[in-house]
């Protein structure tokens, strides 16, 4: 047995042990069904900050992204904005998500969202949303472990059996100690995340020669017609420039966009997709299970913004576009030349094995290093299914086996019923991975978009009471369509049927995310004006009277409003949207040479570095100086702890 695949198991078998220690502990502190689903809303700050960073970004981020830039080049490094946008929508909801909850004792979104619409349909559809998430989304990180612990002992262990290994691993401690195990597994897997990926970085940027020789190696590249996509309309190398605003084409499956895919609009509609982590129904548990809102804007700006994105934009492209220089893709070899052949061949479709063979070139200098880094893949990959698990089966037993079949069900059934939630999604995620992998496919591309489409409900819950029940459980069903029918699981489900789509996946380079919301607010708003009610209009008042009274700005600060308007719109127009076409060659041609580039890297990567900078200031603005994630102005003071132990009449009626 090599010393890599010893090392390997050593690592793995101390750091599974970690995870079952707090499995085991926190089972014992979990006395009722609040602190076993939201961990008695009593996560401290700084637990907060890396777990959920964590959650946040997960196994994708560490090895299908800089795969994804490989494949692509920067046109799909635009991505690594991710890192502002997820934690966006943070601002925009959990710290008003947090009040209420605390006010009126919700565990779960859907009690939220049935309390204050006054309907059981929302938080059905809540549940639904949940699984759709989840159960996809914790399939591929199971998929992606097995498949890292094939790589990684040259075969000896199979994909399936890792697999299998790691969902029992999991299942042990988050169905034991439940949140908050996950939370304190959470605070050590970002860490690892974040190590991991640098060190990878590193390791690239080593064999690429350092900074400067991997930019020569860029200007080189940039000035042939090598790569997926070839050039842009404008004449440009597509690994270094964005093609164009929009291009009006059917889709994928229909008709291939020139140059590239990742145009303006497809960029920021992307983003939309993305947003969804944080919009996802898990993490209106998070907000939830916090003592209060202070770790939150510290999350959002710092830990997400910053850290992850300095990591993102500089370490994960090391990785991606590096990897042309390292003998990874054969036609750069053939035309460009390189700086070192320490890749195999990863041109047929073999991007997703990037980041092992980054970790097998050090496997005989470093066999312990080996170890260590895939421990940290692992914490990527199981930071975000261990949440999903967590959480979506809180909302099986709270929003469905409680509200409907045991109203009166105790604690101790309570957190029975939760662990067997969990047990079903570890189960279904493992069928699925397991027996059905192109659905997985299929169908991991649409959680994020899924979860976006919980914007509406969230935002009327938490900014605009006139949004109406029938306006936004119906959008929310259309918008789920929508996602759907713009991706290629509707293509094939309108195949099944014998009906021939005009359009393929991401028509006019549009993601299917946007699709989903224009037809979530073309039925929500309409429907919403044409289903106006006094009655309801006034109970969902006594939830936005409350924000506002423990919430409001001063005045000086409400006169930066249009400000922070302004800088955020402008953000995303010119940063991940139309206006990013500006950075293809506004600090020099992707093929006009190294010489000529103005901070000696493609005029693409400086713009990307610069709206990121950018980014971190407008969370910043939002989050502290418009006090989106702050304290409130007032204590809120809870009318009941937990719903579930009172009534099942809303506590603001």
């Amino acid at each position: 047995m090599a010393p890599k695949v010893i090392w390997l198991f050593v690592f793995v078998a101390l750091y599974w042990a970690y995870c079952i220690f707090w499995g085991i502990k926190c089972a014992q502190m979990a006395k009722t069904a609040t602190d076993y689903f939201i961990s008695g809303r009593q996560i401290s700050m700084w637990v907060f900050v890396l777990a959920a960073t964590a959650t946040s970004f997960s196994g994708w981020t560490f090895m299908g992204h800089p795969g994804l830039v490989y494949r692509d080049g920067f046109q799909y490094a635009y991505a690594s904005f991710y890192a502002i946008t997820i934690p966006f929508t943070g601002v925009m909801f959990l710290k008003r998500q947090w009040m209420l909850g605390k006010r009126f004792g919700y565990v779960t979104p859907g009690e939220m969202l049935a309390d204050y619409f006054r309907g059981d349909a929302i938080r059905i559809l809540t549940v639904v949303v949940a699984l759709l998430f989840s159960i996809p989304y914790l399939g591929l990180q199971l998929r992606a472990s097995g498949f890292l612990f094939n790589v990684l002992t040259d075969g000896l262990v199979d994909v399936e059996v890792g697999m299998w290994v790691l969902s029992a691993v999991v299942l042990i401690y988050v169905a034991s100690g439940g949140l908050r195990a996950v939370a304190y597994v959470d605070t050590l897997q970002c860490v690892l995340l974040a190590l991991g990926i640098v060190i990878t970085g590193m390791i690239a940027l080593n064999a690429a020669g350092g900074f400067e020789a991997m930019n020569q190696g860029f200007a080189k590249l940039g000035a042939s017609g090598v790569g997926k996509w070839k050039t842009t309309p404008e004449g440009y190398n597509a690994y270094f420039a964005i093609p164009g605003v929009i291009q009006w084409t059917a889709g994928l499956g229909k008709e291939t966009p020139v140059g590239g895919l990742w145009t303006g609009v497809m960029v920021l509609t992307y983003m939309f997709a993305l947003m969804g982590i944080h919009s996802a129904p898990a993490f209106t548990m998070w907000a939830f299970a916090n003592n209060d809102p202070k770790p939150f804007a510290i999350q959002q700006v710092w830990a997400s913004s910053f850290g992850i994105g300095f990591i993102l934009f500089f370490f994960t492209a090391f990785q991606g576009m590096g990897a042309h220089l390292l003998g990874a893709n054969g036609a750069v070899t053939a035309e460009t030349g390189m700086i070192a052949s320490i890749l195999p061949d990863l041109t047929a479709n073999k991007q997703g094995g990037l980041v092992p063979h980054y970790f097998n070139t050090i496997g005989e200098s470093s066999p312990w290093l080996v170890g260590l880094l895939a421990v940290c893949a692992l914490a990527a990959m199981q930071s975000t299914g261990a949440a999903y698990m967590s959480t979506a089966g809180g909302m099986l037993t709270r929003d469905l086996y409680k509200r409907y079949l045991n109203p009166d069900a105790s604690h101790a059934t309570q957190k029975l019923f939760g662990r067997m939630g969990v047990a079903f999604i570890v189960l279904a995620a493992l069928v699925v991975a397991t027996f059905s992998k192109d659905a997985l496919v299929l169908l991991g591309g649409l959680a994020v978009a899924f979860g976006f489409q919980m914007w509406p409900s969230l935002a009327s819950v938490t900014w605009f009471p006139w949004m109406t029940r029938q306006g936004v459980t119906w959008g929310l069903a259309a918008g789920c369509l929508g996602v759907i029918f713009t991706e290629n699981f509707g293509t094939s489900i309108a195949g099944f049927f014998g009906i021939e789509l005009g359009w393929g996946r991401w028509p006019l380079t549009m993601h299917s995310a946007f699709w989903g919301m224009f037809c979530n607010l073309a039925v929500c708003l309409p429907l919403s004006m044409m289903t106006q009610d006094d009655a309801e209009t006034a109970h969902k008042m006594k939830y936005h009277n409350f924000l506002r009274e423990h919430a409001s700005l001063s005045p000086e600060k409400k006169g930066l409003v249009p400000v922070a308007w302004a800088i955020t719109l402008l953000w995303f127009f010119f940063g991940v949207g139309p206006g990013a076409v500006i950075g293809n060659d506004i600090f020099g041609a992707p093929n006009a040479g190294y010489a000529a580039w103005t901070f000696g890297m493609p005029s693409i990567w400086a713009w990307q570095i610069l709206f990121w900078a950018l980014g971190v200031f407008m969370m910043w603005f939002l989050a502290f100086k418009m006090e989106m994630s702050t304290l409130p102005d007032k204590e809120v003071e809870a009318l009941v702890e937990d719903i579930g132990d009172t009534t099942l009449e809303a506590p603001g009626n």
